[in-house]
């Protein structure tokens, strides 16, 4: 018995001192510096960003990869209305894009074949706001969506050339292509950078700045009869002037037709119609009486009329200035030379025996004609019905100055190089 209760005793004893010693391990181990204890923090910390994972990699999961984007920016007030507003996505297909004004006017476009672009049908309005929802989906199905709102450049913040001749028209050798900006440009090269005239005829074309508003380009000689000549204004987005923007992207064709050259001598009194340099025809004419010659150089047709009010009055003839008014509001077959005025028109009113023998209008060339333009066989209506915008008449021997180039479509009276001398590029 004393020997268990012995033994049980040292066995306590033994015990108190393990736990003992084991309480001393625990506590150096609590207090064994700041390793152990990151450690186990960390072990800690761990166990808690995995959790966190797991929770990030279910929202994921939720979450589409579709990333789509919307141009111009949400917010942009000074798109473009051209080419500027698209709808693409990475990562996925679009299953939906919406866009309307801000008034809720649908504005119709195309998703493309392969799902990953959007863009409108139609050329979009100055000076409009815009909204766009697009909705595009990933591989797994899962949907993403984008918004956006903006407005287009207004009117006051963009320019636009209106050019001459129209589009698929049919014009004459010496129709040159003419722009007149509705704003002053300033920066002139990159507007001219941005415009295209080229020739099948390979010719080569050269743009003219006659003023800050028009330019105007032609080839060195008349246009190749037959070809077909190609006007291209990107001028979408290029600035003219300070704050000023172009919003064209157009392409426009038109043909040249035969080669038809007419010369009105003002002291033969005649005007030869000539074709590829060979005369077809000869008419009788009257040109500018000596106290109101005609202008002498190369004038190119720019208007047709079969019947048109001649007014002197908007030219500056008056009763009382000694140069005759007149008002003849149904002069026949009129086609302009001149923005100021020059016109080759029918004459119903003046005796027959001027024409060919007597220069007696106010500046205009004057043939033969009736009154209603009705009658096919007069000499006014043969050419007028034979003649193209376009066609070029050179006027001679008036004793008058030559027309001024910017005076119409009369670029033709600068020479080659004083032409090219006013390109900005």
């Amino acid at each position: 018995m004393e020997k268990r209760v012995m033994t049980d005793s040292k066995r306590r004893k033994g015990l108190m001192a393990a736990s003992a010693l084991l309480g001393g391990v625990l506590v150096l181990s609590a207090c064994s510096g700041g390793d152990d204890g990151g450690d186990k923090a960390g072990a800690s910390g761990g166990d808690g960003a995995s959790s966190q994972a797991k929770v990030d990699e279910a929202a994921a999961k939720k979450t589409s990869e579709a990333q789509i984007r919307i141009t111009p920016k949400d917010g942009s007030d000074n798109a473009s209305i051209n080419n500027g507003t698209a709808v693409t996505v990475s990562k996925g297909s679009l299953t939906s894009v919406t866009m309307q004004t801000a008034a809720g006017a649908p504005v119709a476009g195309q998703i493309s074949a392969d799902k990953k672009s959007w863009k409108p049908t139609a050329q979009l309005s100055r000076a409009t706001s815009y909204k766009i929802a697009a909705e595009a989906a990933d591989s797994s199905g899962r949907v993403a969506h984008e918004n956006a709102s903006f407005a287009t450049v207004s009117p006051a913040n963009s320019f636009i050339g209106n050019f001459t001749p129209e589009d698929g028209s049919t014009v004459g050798v010496g129709m040159p292509v003419s722009i007149n900006f509705d704003k002053a440009i300033t920066n002139k090269a990159e507007v001219q950078k941005g415009i295209s005239v080229s020739s099948s005829s390979g010719q080569e074309v050269v743009g003219h700045w006659f003023n800050a508003n028009r330019l105007d380009f032609r080839p060195e000689d008349y246009w190749a009869g037959g070809s077909t000549v190609t006007l291209k204004l990107n001028l979408d987005g290029v600035q003219g002037a300070n704050g000023v923007y172009g919003v064209q992207q157009k392409t426009v064709t038109f043909k040249i037709g035969r080669n038809q050259v007419s010369v009105v001598d003002a002291q033969t009194k005649t005007m030869k119609v000539m074709h590829d340099g060979k005369t077809i025809k000869t008419i009788p004419i009257s040109a500018g009486s000596p106290e109101n010659k005609t202008y002498q150089g190369q004038m190119v047709i720019s208007e047709k009329f079969k019947e048109t009010r001649m007014d002197g009055s908007t030219v500056g003839f008056k009763n009382d200035d000694g140069k005759g008014e007149y008002d003849i509001k149904d002069v026949p077959h009129a086609m302009r030379l001149s923005n100021s005025g020059t016109f080759i028109h029918g004459n119903y009113w003046g005796a027959k025996s001027i024409f060919g023998s007597a220069n007696t209008s106010h500046g205009c060339v004057g043939m033969s004609d009736t009154k209603g333009a009705g009658d096919p066989n007069t000499p006014a209506a043969w050419f007028y019905n034979n003649s193209l915008i376009g066609d070029v008449v050179v006027v001679k021997n008036t004793g008058d100055k030559t027309v001024a180039p910017d005076n119409g479509l009369n670029g033709w009276n600068l020479d080659w190089a004083a032409w090219k001398a006013g390109s900005a590029v």
